[in-house]
């Protein structure tokens, strides 16, 4: 009779790997600062300041659930409204440039909440059904 006992407590520890916070930690002040390094490079008014790649490396750091990655997308996007003279192709290739791999493309057309959300979804679901099965199979 072990053999129900362990399903149903794989399953419950599938549904609690699966749940996400519905809410992002992260703020838009957050993000503005933590990058407010970085226009002068991408407004080309000057070369890349280290302290820029680390506020990418930073904020990459802090967006790891999907509502946080989805709040940054959405600050990113507005506060690029007021900011006159971005370089879209300086500002799309910005991670790469610092060393950071984004799972979707950096554009002003990107819609934060479908692709940023079905990618960490998606990489999410993977993960913990490897990891389900992987434990309950032991």
């Amino acid at each position: 009779m072990m053999f129900p006992s362990k399903i149903t407590t794989c399953i419950l520890v599938l549904a609690v790997y699966t749940a996400a916070p519905s809410e992002s930690t992260i703020t838009c002040g957050t993000v503005t600062s933590t990058l407010a390094r970085c226009i002068g490079y991408l407004t080309n008014s000057g070369s890349l300041p280290s302290d820029c790649c680390v506020g990418v490396k930073s904020l990459n750091q802090m967006a790891q659930t999907t509502p946080d990655r989805r709040q940054v997308c959405e600050c990113l996007k507005s506060a690029a409204k007021d900011i006159t003279g971005l370089n879209t192709d300086l500002v799309a290739t910005l991670p790469t440039t610092c060393g950071v791999s984004v799972p979707y493309p950096i554009r002003f057309s990107t819609n934060c909440d479908t692709y940023v959300s079905i990618t960490c979804s998606f990489v999410c679901f993977i993960i913990h059904t490897i990891t389900f099965f992987f434990e309950c199979g032991k």
